[in-house]
């Protein structure tokens, strides 16, 4: 999936969304470095990781690393800089593309009550349709007949079709619809919301299972991506919360919303190495182009941007 914003909307709108974070950690961190690199140096500046919501492990992972860099000669200010951009960004890993091909491509979206799930969907749904891809959405989350309501609204905004049953259907009897009029339809792309409530109860991971289960039976071969919706704002919380969800489901990737609603991006980190899972897109606004294809690189840049403080 392509940025229609380019590399330097993306950048300029990464920017704007980490500034909270931006402002935290940055300015702690060129305090710490105008103070000199002794060993008082590395534990607040891991302090200073961890307060950013990179996990204690992340964190300390991440500090011996930079400390192997300063052995090596990195030990200017801006060389220990630019050391702790690479290693956030090799945390990070490379580049996780959404894969919405060959057609049909289902995309799952996962996520608890709040996390800004129906949201995604429909910008998603925007930026597929905007790069000339059939898509249908698919209202499987039947427990709350107002997200049934509000994925209509987003159906209408982005100008695609909707299969829908009443409040209270089974969520596998709509996948199985879907999945038949996604065939009958042509279409490119099938997304699919999911009950988000209780996350910890086992009857609901069952569900989901039973979903997923349909729709790779009734798409055989089909490309499926099951994405982990996040709110950033919840930091550690939503790493909990991913972890039950893993455990239920092949969890191919992470949308983090709201980065710009929180100081503490830093868990972006923490994510990819405590869960092993890549981040696919982030979103940080309410604009239809503030969901974006996540690069680790420009991430770690820009939460040490020095012309953006």
């Amino acid at each position: 999936m392509d940025s229609p914003a380019g590399p330097a909307g993306w950048l300029g709108g990464l920017r704007a969304g980490l500034a909270r974070t931006r402002q935290a950690l940055t300015a702690r961190v060129d305090d710490l470095l105008g103070r000199g690199t002794g060993e008082q140096f590395y534990e607040d500046l891991e302090e200073t990781l961890i307060q950013a919501d990179l996990s204690v492990p992340t964190a300390a992972a991440a500090i011996a690393r930079l400390r192997e860099r300063a052995r090596g000669g990195a030990r200017t200010p801006e060389a220990l800089r630019r050391a702790l951009v690479e290693i956030l960004a090799d945390a990070l890993g490379r580049p996780a593309p959404l894969v919405v091909g060959p057609s049909p491509a289902v995309i799952l979206v996962l996520g608890t009550n709040g996390s800004g799930k129906t949201t995604t969907i429909g910008k998603l749904a925007a930026r597929l349709k905007g790069e000339g891809r059939k898509v249908l959405l698919v209202a499987a989350d039947t427990f709350r007949a107002a997200a049934i309501e509000q994925l209509g609204v987003w159906a209408a905004r982005a100008g695609v079709d909707l299969i829908r049953h009443q409040p209270g259907a089974d969520p596998a009897a709509v996948a199985f619809d879907a999945a038949q009029a996604a065939r009958a339809r042509h279409v490119d792309v099938l997304i699919v919301d999911t009950a988000g409530r209780l996350h910890t109860k086992a009857n609901l991971m069952e569900e989901l299972k039973k979903v997923d289960r349909v729709l790779r039976r009734e798409l055989p071969g089909a490309p499926v991506e099951a994405l982990l919706v996040l709110d950033a704002t919840t930091g550690q919380n939503g790493i909990a919360q991913a972890r039950q969800f893993k455990a239920a489901l092949p969890v191919t990737g992470i949308v983090l919303t709201k980065l710009d609603g929180t100081a503490r991006g830093g868990v972006v980190v923490a994510i990819a190495e405590d869960l092993g899972l890549p981040v696919k897109l982030v979103g940080f606004g309410e604009g239809p182009d503030d969901l974006q294809p996540f690069d680790p690189r420009t991430f770690a840049e820009a939460l040490f941007a020095a012309d953006a403080k």
